[in-house]
């Protein structure tokens, strides 16, 4: 039963998170490690992500019967019943929301707030279900676990912590579609109307594209204005003119399902490696930019 609840909360999404998560908080502290504050910027962080996933498998009970991949899943199958999981994402964001705000700071707090609010109310229950723009939307949520990270430190909102929340949700954008390219039939099926689906997975590609470059350029911004350093550089870019080019070749795929898990097997070890290398690549620029 137990291992049926920790699936409630997404595991995959809540690794993926706490990765950005680190990558945000590493950015400011340019390599002097507060080992509590990141403790506590991690778990609460990762608290409140799960509680909006267990949310987001109340809701999206109906869709994800029709869907291969989620056709299992507790809520599915009714192995746990609403009420019961709405207490259990209930009490996960009383816990981490209440980390945040006691024990980190109110920047993290109310990215912590956007990012939920966003996930829940303005994707789970409104645009992935109605329009094209639905990864959009979800990119605002997937953007801010590293800006909770970088405030949690910085405890101001300035250009870096800007630059990070436009460039993880840039990243969203190829990321996200690559799945729906991968499993296509299932997002069909479920009448989800995301790009592949709404349009074609030729457009698909096309924007990927455009999104990798602009990925590249964000992230490039951040060496750029001193944030980050030559080492960053390096890994930065040789990284992302791979994915360029996984993306190019994308015109060519014979199999697109193929193609597509590649492209995001791909998205996923780079924003591993770009979010862990600042914890070596990081440092001071000499004068940051605060906006608030």
């Amino acid at each position: 039963m137990l291992k049926k609840y920790l699936f409630l909360t997404k595991p995959g999404i809540l690794f993926g998170n706490f990765v950005t998560t680190l990558g945000g908080y590493f950015v400011a502290t340019q390599g002097s490690v507060d080992f509590l504050l990141l403790l506590l910027t991690l778990l609460g962080t990762t608290l409140v992500v799960a509680s909006g996933c267990v949310v987001n498998n109340v809701i999206d009970q109906d869709i994800d019967q029709k869907m291969q991949r989620t056709q299992n899943r507790a809520m599915v199958k009714k192995t746990i019943s609403v009420p019961v999981a709405l207490v259990f994402a209930l009490v996960l964001g009383v816990l981490g929301f209440s980390i945040l705000w006691f024990g980190v700071n109110a920047y993290a707090f109310l990215f912590a707030v956007i990012g939920f609010v966003v996930y829940v109310g303005f994707y789970s229950l409104w645009t992935k279900r109605t329009t094209i723009h639905q990864t959009i939307i979800g990119s605002i949520s997937g953007a801010s676990p590293p800006v909770i990270g970088y405030t949690a430190v910085a405890n101001q909102f300035d250009l870096a912590a800007l630059l990070i929340f436009l460039g993880y949700a840039l990243w969203q954008m190829p990321h996200s579609w690559a799945i729906a390219i991968y499993r296509f039939d299932d997002y069909k099926n479920a009448g989800i109307p995301i790009l592949p689906v709404a349009r074609s997975v030729y457009r698909t590609k096309v924007e990927s594209l455009i999104y990798v470059i602009l990925f590249t350029v964000v992230m490039n911004a951040l060496f750029v204005f001193g944030y980050a350093n030559w080492l960053y550089l390096l890994i930065l870019n040789a990284l992302c003119i791979y994915w360029l080019y996984i993306a190019i070749l994308g015109f060519k795929a014979e199999n697109d399902q193929l193609w597509a898990k590649r492209f995001f097997l791909f998205s996923v070890i780079l924003i591993t490696v770009i979010s862990l290398s600042f914890s070596i690549t990081a440092q001071a620029p000499a004068n940051s930019i605060i906006l608030f």
